[in-house]
């Protein structure tokens, strides 16, 4: 079960500002998220095959083109310099990114 402080500590790791009617609606909803996969625990799954993918790669022909993905060939990738040229701002080696996190 979650508790206030576990919303707590979530939303400081997340660097969230919650009211306190979000940390209620946050408690709420997590809880009821946990009760619902212990019901699905109490399931007899035991002559269910496991599956590795749920979209079909079998079926009709507009089954698979509808489901299927491109093939995972490798390429050439962009060169470093063509990448640090479209950058706005790089130290010549490394992008140069605005500091995103202040604690």
């Amino acid at each position: 079960m979650v508790t206030e402080k576990d919303v707590s500590d979530v939303a400081d790791l997340a660097n969230l500002e919650l009211t306190d009617e979000e940390r209620a609606r946050m408690l709420k909803d997590l809880n009821s998220i946990l009760g619902y996969i212990d019901r699905l625990n109490e399931l007899d799954t035991s002559n269910v095959e496991p599956m590795a993918q749920v979209a079909s790669r079998y079926g009709t022909s507009t089954e698979v083109e509808a489901n299927a993905m491109r093939l995972d060939e490798p390429r050439a990738s962009l060169p470093h310099d063509a990448a640090l040229r479209n950058a706005p701002n790089s130290d010549g080696t490394f992008f140069k990114v605005p500091k995103v996190i202040e604690r």
